[in-house]
């Protein structure tokens, strides 16, 4: 799919609104890396920022973050809602061309950002953009066909959703060492479940900013408000009125910089 179809005002604000599960990633990221809670780096990088959430995430264990988006629409809505913070700082940017900082970064997230890119110009982007022991971290997660206690919702996934929605083209490669550029370590890679609640009203916003979803609105093949409105009325048995929790996937990489 081509990165433009993102950059659009709807798909920003439903970005803003998508579920912060970015905070347990960072979380995530403290344990895996052996980090007392309170640890703080000092000048971090999130490529790709999308509405700032991962941003937002980074915030959390760094003291000023930069986010970045190839989409303006993304940044001119990371700057409505951070850019009153001064630790915060926002500009459009292809991820493989990151503008190289006065103080170079300690850490550089990118959630969801490595199936799109040019692997090897965002790798050397990277050497250029990061300190010396500078942390890498790539994750991304995604909804699954998994609800708390429902067999009727992974039945309603596999069998109705994608074959209305199927799953878009996209390289899915993991990485190893032997993927990196000289100057770069794989230190760990780990995957992990989450959990997030939603009433059905919130789910089917959710949807809406799917990839699977959006290729069909973008593509023209649905409205908005009929993808919505067959979401809706699908799942509204399974939801009975309620709130539900979704099963989330995810992975994180640890990539550092060596020191040289």
């Amino acid at each position: 799919m081509d990165n433009r179809s993102f950059d659009s005002k709807r798909i920003a604000l439903g970005y803003a609104k998508r579920p912060w599960l970015h905070k347990s990633v960072t979380e995530q990221l403290l344990r895996d890396c052996n980090l007392d809670a309170a640890y703080k780096f000092k000048n971090g990088l999130d490529v790709g920022c999308g509405a700032g959430l991962s941003t937002k995430a980074l915030r959390l264990i760094c003291d000023k973050v930069t986010g970045t988006d190839i989409a303006d629409s993304m940044v001119e809505v990371c700057r409505d809602i951070y850019g009153k913070d001064l630790s915060y700082s926002f500009y459009a940017s292809k991820a493989e061309e990151t503008t190289v900082p006065e103080n170079k970064y300690d850490i550089v997230t990118a959630a969801g950002v490595i199936n799109w890119v040019d692997e090897k110009k965002f790798m050397a982007n990277m050497l250029d953009v990061m300190e010396d022991g500078g942390l890498l971290v790539i994750y991304d997660f995604g909804i699954t066909d998994r609800m708390t206690g429902s067999d009727a919702y992974t039945t309603w996934y596999q069998n109705e959703y994608l074959k209305r929605f199927p799953k878009p083209f996209r390289k899915e490669n993991k990485w190893t060492q032997a993927d990196l550029p000289e100057g770069f370590t794989m230190e760990k890679q780990t995957e992990y479940d989450m959990e997030y609640t939603f009433d059905l009203e919130s789910f089917v916003d959710f949807m809406l900013i799917q990839s699977n979803v959006n290729a069909q609105i973008e593509g023209g093949n649905i409205t908005a408000d009929e993808a919505g409105e067959w979401i809706e009325m699908s799942l509204a048995p399974i939801f009975e009125q309620g709130k539900k929790s979704l099963i989330f996937h995810g992975y994180s990489w640890y990539i550092r910089k060596n020191n040289h």
